[in-house]
């Protein structure tokens, strides 16, 4: 009890000009009236504007006036004009810090409907990725550089389909809302496209065309869109994004680099449409086997010297044992401590494992 109330003080808004005040009565105390502070009691109103409400301020305003008074009368200078100043200089502070505290309080509000959107936007845009799909078990982790936002430009979702899984993880670029709103044209047209459409190129063409439809065409989105097959291949087309980490259950470890990578999405205006056929990666993947995808939020992450994270040598020994959402854990902890710092860059990352062969769906594909 007696700790709670303790924080609840300390919490309080009146606590800091209230405190204020009393210290400058006690300075005034000891050294006596002939060096009266009746002026400087407005600093009471003038700190309560900086987290009080203005019932606060004009609180703390009355409390100021009231030691004013108090402490002329104590020094013999009631009814003088150095009391009247005071009053008066109190009194315009007080009336100044009301109207800065009113005016906070009005931007404290926008900012919290703004937040509240944002993280409804968020909750419908970026749904959790399931823990597995049949025999493909996933790991999925977000860290956004924005401290009002938990999402950025950033993405990455996961859907069955007939074939295998199907999974994009890509980067807009830019920054600010339309940004996320480019995010979400894309996550919304892998949505639709992954569980139904015949082959992965066609996914990509699907993203390809919302983009050009829905937005203003000033932003490009690097990607992985990637497939993991029934036989137990790895099918992707790498739209210029950093490339995957192919983690073997041999224990090897290598990027998974393509021999022709694809433009970013929302570039066929400027490159000419692409035959996707032609720059698929297709590699076979074994039981056991992890693949790491990520966003250059962790490729790019510097330390003090300015030197890039190593994923290969860093990453890799992090994530081949444990749950793979616990692997991820394990790996934002070495991230940290190599930067020695808050990211200033969004970070997605996903991974996947395969546990056992797809089993084909009922009536084949």
């Amino acid at each position: 009890m007696g700790r709670r109330w303790v924080r609840a003080v300390a919490d309080s808004p009146n606590t800091p000009p209230l405190a204020t005040m009393l210290g400058i009565a006690l300075v005034d105390v000891s050294t006596g009236s002939e060096y009266n502070l009746l002026p400087v009691y407005a600093a009471g109103p003038a700190i309560a504007s900086a987290r009080g409400s203005v019932r606060n301020v004009f609180a703390v305003g009355a409390v100021a006036v009231v030691l004013c008074l108090l402490f002329a009368w104590k020094a013999d200078r009631f009814g003088e004009l150095r009391m009247t100043v005071a009053l008066t200089a109190i009194c315009y502070v007080t009336l100044a810090a009301a109207y800065a505290a009113r005016s906070r309080r009005k931007v404290e509000r926008r900012l919290v409907d703004v937040r509240d959107v944002a993280r409804t936007l968020e909750d419908v845009l970026f749904t959790p990725v399931p823990p597995a799909i049949g025999p493909v078990r996933i790991g999925a982790s977000y860290v956004s550089a924005s401290r009002a936002t938990r999402v950025g430009g950033d993405l990455y979702e996961v859907e069955p389909c007939p074939v295998g899984v199907r999974l994009v993880i890509a980067d807009v670029q830019g920054k600010g809302l339309e940004t996320v709103q480019c995010a979400s044209v894309v996550l919304t047209a892998f949505r639709e496209a992954a569980p139904d459409a015949g082959e992965l190129a066609d996914v990509g063409r699907r993203i390809e065309a919302a983009l050009e439809r829905k937005t203003d065409g000033q932003r490009f989105v690097t990607g992985i869109l990637a497939q993991i097959t029934r036989d137990g291949s790895l099918l992707a087309f790498n739209h210029g994004h950093p490339p995957p980490l192919l983690l073997g259950h041999d224990g090897t470890a290598a990027f998974v680099e393509s021999d022709d990578q694809v433009p970013p999405f929302g570039l066929t205006a400027l490159t000419g449409p692409t035959d996707l056929h032609d720059s698929v990666t297709r590699i076979p993947l074994g039981v056991g086997d992890r693949i790491l995808f990520y966003t250059d939020g962790l490729s790019e992450a510097r330390d003090t010297e300015g030197a890039f994270y190593p994923v290969l040598q860093r990453a890799a020994p992090l994530l081949r044992d444990g749950r793979p959402e616990d692997a991820l854990t394990r790996l934002r902890a070495d991230v940290a401590v190599f930067t020695g710092k808050a990211p200033d860059d969004d970070s997605a990352l996903l991974l996947v494992e395969v546990r056992g062969p797809l089993a084909a769906p009922a009536g084949g594909v």
